[in-house]
């Protein structure tokens, strides 16, 4: 409701009580015009009962502003070497699977060294396979499980992050039981190959958690699909 002038029209001379009687028919005129804050002379302390010390508010939400700044920067900046320090372990893994000397040396180095680079407890190779002889599956690190078993797992996803769950012994063997959190990638090695699941097991349970980014971990599985095709000299999928 606007206040109503008393004054004549050729006075429009303002008193500190007009604007006192304004603000009180008004008491949201500073919510939505916030910005009549800033022509203010705020007192500097108390100067009678009743009057709030607006300058200590002000110093306190400016403090609160800068902690909250502040933490923005650290988290951005923690983020920001977390994925630098990724981004460093996944090219050492990678340089060490195109140093392999052989297929076994290359399935060796993904499941065994590439855990300890990537800072993970285990990494497991699945196949599927329905009886039929696949070579080199029985290679310590490779998993056989039967045809339907990584569409199961998957959940029509060809890559997925959990936290605090129970490792799947049919992808981690004996492991299962250290796996708090995972994360799975789809293989498409070649036409006709068998399906294959990379999984990534951890014993902290929120090392993976759903809404992490996933190109690092993809990036890692294309370059493991090509090395199998290099190796068993497949053609491209």
């Amino acid at each position: 409701m606007p206040h109503k002038m008393t004054k004549s029209d050729n006075d429009m001379t303002l008193s500190a009580q007009d604007v006192i009687d304004f603000l009180k028919q008004n008491p949201n005129f500073l919510q939505k015009h916030p910005q009549v804050c800033d022509l203010l002379d705020i007192p500097r302390q108390h100067t009678e009962r009743g009057v709030a010390d607006f300058q200590q508010y002000m110093v306190r939400r400016l403090r609160e502003d800068r902690d909250g700044i502040i933490e923005e920067a650290r988290e951005i900046v923690e983020t920001s070497r977390a994925n630098m320090s990724n981004l460093a372990r996944v090219q050492t893994a990678v340089l060490l699977l195109l140093e392999s000397q052989s297929f076994e040396d290359f399935i060796h180095t993904l499941t065994m060294d590439c855990a300890s680079v990537l800072d993970v407890d285990i990494i497991a190779l699945v196949v599927e396979t329905d009886g039929a002889v696949v070579p080199h599956i029985n290679l310590n690190g490779v998993r056989a499980v039967t045809p339907g078993t990584i569409e199961l797992v998957m959940k029509n996803h060809d890559i997925m992050l959990e936290s605090d769950m129970r490792g799947i012994e049919e992808i981690y063997g004996g492991g299962a039981g250290l796996v708090k959190s995972q994360a799975l990638a789809k293989l498409t090695i070649a036409r006709g190959a068998p399906h294959a699941l990379l999984a990534f097991g951890s014993r902290d349970p929120a090392l993976f958690r759903n809404g992490q980014a996933t190109d690092l971990i993809m990036f890692f599985g294309r370059v493991v699909e090509r090395c199998f095709r290099s190796w068993l000299d497949l053609p491209r999928r």
